[in-house]
């Protein structure tokens, strides 16, 4: 347990910044899971809206540090090269 007044502030601070850090992260993957259903269901205007989605949230997530600027980068190459294939493919 904390024994001085900033130690405590700092542990209010990461009960925050976790619950902001796992809400955000939630909501990025929930946001990749229903892309990735919507871009196999292999209709164009729905896909292309999906990948609109996930750039923003991905972006967002990486802008707040709750992951990695280059793990966002590789999440839309995966699901624009996914959308992409099974475009071709319909």
């Amino acid at each position: 347990m904390a024994n001085h007044a900033s130690a405590e502030r700092r542990n209010r601070q990461r009960i925050k910044r976790t619950k902001r850090n796992r809400a955000v992260k939630s909501a990025t993957r929930t946001v990749l899971k229903k892309a990735r259903a919507q871009v196999a269901s292999g209709d164009k205007d729905t896909a292309l809206a999906a990948i609109k989605t996930v750039a923003s949230a991905v972006d967002r997530a990486a802008s707040k540090g709750v992951i990695h600027k280059k793990a966002a980068d590789r999440a839309k190459a995966r699901i624009a090269r996914r959308a992409h294939k099974a475009l071709q493919s319909a």
